[in-house]
């Protein structure tokens, strides 16, 4: 039997869809295609420059770049030499974080894009095992111990011309079992986890994930999630490559945030058949298109409502859409989808048919919301460890508010305290085993055998399997609210839907350590803020209007306590009693998220301790107190 390693399933794939485009990148005016084969030819020369430079099995590569043609041909010619990747995201700003993770990781040569070299050229002297940098960009001056992509691919061509032999010998004798990454958790402390996924790993999710969601010859998705990312490596590169599919990749921009400007015209040039996303780009197409409607006026903002509403009755939970009494329902659907939703998909290509959510808790009422306008938003679960992918809501079997059914070949099942298997509704932690679950961490044998016991890998995630085989997840077990009775609660699902549902909130992290009540530190959204007060005549700089803007916040909390719009959604002991209004966002660059954009709870809770004591004191219980008022009026420039 062929062993089931990536090389292997790239040689298949070359010879059975040779000429399908593989890669598109976006070159001069238009993107351009890399088919399988040639793609295959610059994997061969990159593996064979990677030997000419030294590289052995088993050395570790690692691989920092923005998401590209090249960022594919690296990892493949990196596990082609017998090496291990080790990806590493390029948000990773601070030096010590990087330097951590190429120490740690044994790092002996690292592969980056121009933007990225000076990171390590700015640490570089304390790594006493990096040999060689590798810049895939043109660069005017490079340092001795640097390459450019071009003198590597050069050196590869001549060592398949004098030891051909020699390289089909190394990737042909690459084993399943052997690491092909080390995935770095995007962890809250200095010390992060570096997950080792083996090839089998990898190649077992991807069966597991073309099972689930069979993916045609003729799909292609645009990656616009971070390509280190295990849910898009997975999901993306390796789906796809499996099925003989194609990719796209974003045009980098000069930052960041440009970078992130190229992507609605990346999706109207490539028309990708689905993307994925996680919650925080979710909420920002949403935002997008409601605005877009705004700006029509009153009428056709109150028409697309409308629209909205009917759909969602009509849709119900997407396993009972237009059953029943839904059926009435299809004529008006049918007419909004025509003069409304169909308008708004040709902004996504035109082709679009769903998006696969991951990454982190969707909000049902995100599904809800790209389930109307016709492009499903499925939400999936998965973990690093995991290779990542658990589950999956699909187009032919989906619930909104689960998150799917579980892979092929995978075994589930739910834990109490002890480890013992639960019944069929009842919660507790999530415990699987298959294929996919990792071989351990990279030289971490302790966190190793806690994670991974008998087998079966303990993910630290609460849920729960309903009677049709939906998998619910309900948070992670570190993330729990604890009231004073010891009762534990997930925060998740309540802080996703209070941003999702306010123009005024954009981020909410509850508390409770084992209190008497729950308290909340939110982050307004500035511009509605200010938009509020002036059509009210009112101003930040003055008493009246910095309490108007308080209470509005305050109101957006109370629509969930009784009497309000949505009243009962969520157990009233788990809603904030007082409420810290905060100065800044949390983002990447402060640390109060992670790269997956996930709140880092334990950095944002010891940060703002002093805060959050005083949400417990008689005085805070008013929005409007003093620490509230300092900081709302700040919210308005001078002027």
């Amino acid at each position: 039997m062929t062993p089931r390693t990536l090389p292997n399933l790239l040689e298949q794939r070359a010879a059975a869809y040779g000429d399908n485009i593989l890669m598109w990148e976006k070159q001069g005016d238009g993107f351009v295609g890399t088919s399988y084969r040639d793609m295959q030819g610059l994997i061969h020369r990159f593996a064979a420059g990677l030997m000419s430079l030294g590289v052995n099995a088993g050395d570790r590569v690692a691989l920092i770049a923005e998401g590209r043609n090249d960022w594919v041909m690296s990892e493949m010619g990196i596990l082609y030499a017998g090496a291990i990747n080790v990806p590493l995201s390029v948000k990773l700003n601070e030096p010590t974080e990087l330097k951590f993770r190429l120490a740690h990781s044994g790092t002996k040569i690292a592969i980056v894009s121009a933007a990225q070299a000076p990171k390590i050229r700015q640490i570089k002297n304390d790594l006493p095992d990096l040999e060689y940098t590798i810049i895939l960009d043109q660069m005017e001056k490079c340092a001795e111990d640097e390459l450019l992509l071009s003198e590597v691919l050069h050196r590869g061509k001549e060592f398949l011309a004098q030891k051909r032999s020699e390289f089909d010998q190394r990737w042909q004798s690459v084993k399943e079992n052997d690491p092909a990454n080390i995935c770095y958790t995007s962890g809250t402390t200095a010390d992060p986890k570096g997950v080792v996924l083996t090839h089998r790993n990898y190649t077992a999710n991807a069966e597991q994930a073309a099972a689930l969601l069979p993916i045609p010859q003729d799909y292609c998705s645009l990656l616009i999630l971070p390509w280190d990312h295990c849910f898009a490596h997975t999901a993306g590169i390796f789906l796809l490559m499996n099925t003989g599919a194609s990719m796209a990749s974003v045009p980098v921009g000069r930052s960041p945030m440009e970078t992130l400007k190229n992507i609605p015209g990346a999706i109207k040039d490539t028309k990708p058949t689905f993307l994925l996303s996680v919650p925080a780009l979710a909420k920002n197409f949403r935002k997008s298109i409601e605005t877009a409607f705004k700006q029509k006026g009153p009428i056709a903002e109150k028409l697309f409502q409308k629209a909205l509403d009917v759909a969602y009755r009509y849709n119900g939970t997407g396993n009972d859409r237009g059953k029943g009494k839904r059926a009435l329902l299809k004529p008006a659907y049918m007419l909004f989808d025509k003069i409304l939703f169909s308008k708004i998909r040709q902004n996504f290509g035109g082709r679009m048919e769903f998006f696969v959510g991951g990454g982190a808790l969707l909000d049902i009422e995100l599904q809800r919301f790209f389930y109307a306008i016709g492009i499903p938003m499925f939400q999936g679960y998965g973990l690093t460890e995991a290779s990542p992918i658990i589950s999956a809501n699909v187009p032919r079997a989906h619930k909104l508010g689960s998150s799917g059914k579980t892979v092929i070949n995978l075994e589930v099942k739910i834990c109490d305290d002890k480890g013992t298997a639960l019944p069929v509704g009842e919660k507790g932690e999530i415990v699987i085993r298959g294929e996919n679950v990792m071989a351990g961490y990279w030289n971490n044998p302790k966190a190793s055998a806690e994670t991974v016991r008998d087998g079966w890998l303990y993910t630290g995630d609460l849920g729960y399997m309903d009677s049709d085989g939906f998998l619910f997840v309900l948070g992670r077990d570190k993330s729990l609210l604890i009231s004073n009775d010891g009762e534990k609660y997930s925060p998740e699902g309540i802080e996703e839907t209070i941003a999702a549902h306010s123009l005024y909130i954009d981020q909410v992290m509850l508390y409770n350590n084992q209190s008497p009540y729950t308290v909340a530190l939110v982050v307004a959204n500035r511009e509605a803020i200010l938009g509020y007060l002036k059509s009210h005549n009112l101003s930040c700089h003055t008493p009246e209007g910095q309490e108007a803007a308080l209470k509005l916040l305050q109101g957006e909390i109370d629509a969930y306590n009784a009497g309000g719009k949505y009243a009962e959604e969520f157990p009233s002991r788990w809603l904030p009693s007082a409420v810290a209004v905060l100065g800044e966002p949390f983002t990447e660059q402060n640390g109060f998220l992670n790269t997956t954009l996930k709140m880092v709870r334990g950095k944002i809770t010891d940060f703002y301790r002093s805060r959050l004591d005083f949400l417990y004191t008689p005085e805070a219980k008013d929005i409007c107190n003093h620490q509230n008022l300092t900081i709302i009026k700040r919210r308005e420039p001078e002027g």
